[in-house]
């Protein structure tokens, strides 16, 4: 299967022309508006007519959610080591119907390193992944403070299963109210359930297939990925509490249970996060590109029925079923042998 790319691909582009410009059109004023599949929006704009102060803004459908979570302050540590060439701006100065801005300052990177210009670059490009990032780095964070907490607990006892039970779920409504992400931690795993909306009822069959093939890879040879669980209209108990509309049957839940070998600080905790937040996506464009493969496929399986039945077609014959001969003329009219 394809991996879908978290970055945005344009937005790299367009930040790579600005700041290794080539030509004279590099140099030239910016305002460009880059909308993703799952209605996300960007806008790049030069401030005041100066070609080197770039406004940089994002609208996200769920930004509410995230507040609640962190994610300004999680912004804030991931872009404030490039403080001089990137300013992130104030809510009061927030570019009108965007939710988040921060401006790139171009000749405060004339001096820095190529290194440094392709970092910044890249974190750029990943604005969403820090985006959706934060509730996450919150889980995983309250999963490191109980499974300190119950290290040395019996975690099978009624009282500490009841305290459990009343850990928060943290909610991300990042299609409205029909499609959500759960994360709920605990002391020994951290629980992350979405909840995505079928449309059409091949969607549904393909969707089982998909995830079947994630068992049964897990059972073949990828032993230490994720357990995949699925569950068609009812929600999973772990979530009932913090699901509004139940026993929806275009309603799927997909749950990823993520183990302590999952979450270890560092570079495998942030490639977790960076595969896991985009799992929607990825599930729905692999439905749509096998949609469409078989789609071409059943047109190319009519095309060559049609040439068989073409080839198929009877000779020119008299009424007693015997064939005609017929012959051209030089000038390519015909004339039946025999006949005067």
């Amino acid at each position: 299967m394809l991996q879908i790319e978290q970055n945005n691909l344009l937005i790299k582009k367009t930040f790579t022309e600005k700041v290794f410009p080539k030509d004279e059109s590099s140099s030239k004023s910016l305002d460009r508006i880059v909308t993703d599949f799952d209605f996300t929006t960007y806008h790049l704009s030069t401030l005041n007519d100066n070609k080197d102060l770039i406004l940089f803004s994002i609208y996200l459908k769920f930004w509410n959610d995230l507040v609640k979570y962190g994610v300004e302050s999680y912004l804030t540590e991931k872009y404030e080591k490039f403080d001089g060439p990137v300013t992130i701006l104030p809510k009061s100065d927030v570019e009108m119907n965007y939710n988040y801005s921060l401006v790139v300052d171009l000749s405060q990177l004339q001096g820095a390193d190529e290194e440094t210009k392709q970092n910044l670059i890249e974190e750029l490009s990943f604005l969403k992944r820090h985006c959706m990032a934060a509730p996450f780095e919150k889980a995983f964070a309250r999963y490191d403070e109980l499974a300190q907490t119950y290290a040395n607990s019996n975690t099978y006892s009624e009282e500490i299963q009841a305290e459990l039970q009343k850990e928060d779920i943290l909610t991300i409504n990042y299609r409205g109210s029909d499609e959500s992400i759960y994360i709920k931690p605990s002391f020994d795993r951290v629980t992350v359930i979405f909840s995505t909306l079928f449309k059409d009822e091949t969607d549904k069959i393909f969707g089982k297939v998909f995830l079947q093939e994630f068992v049964d890879a897990r059972k073949r040879s990828v032993q230490t990925a994720p357990q995949v669980l699925y569950s068609h209209s009812e929600p999973p108990l772990d979530i009932q509490k913090a699901v509004r509309n139940t026993g929806d049957d275009n309603k799927g839940y997909v749950t990823f249970v993520l183990f302590p070998r999952h979450l270890v600080k560092g570079d495998r905790r942030d490639n977790c996060i960076s595969h896991i937040q985009f799992f929607r996506n990825y599930f729905h464009y692999h439905i749509k590109c096998s949609k469409a493969y078989m789609h071409s496929r059943m047109r190319f399986r009519v095309k060559e029925f049609l040439k068989i039945l073409n080839r198929a077609k009877p000779e020119n014959v008299d009424e007693e079923g015997k064939s005609i001969e017929t012959k051209k003329t030089a000038s390519g009219r015909r004339f039946d042998i025999g006949r005067v």
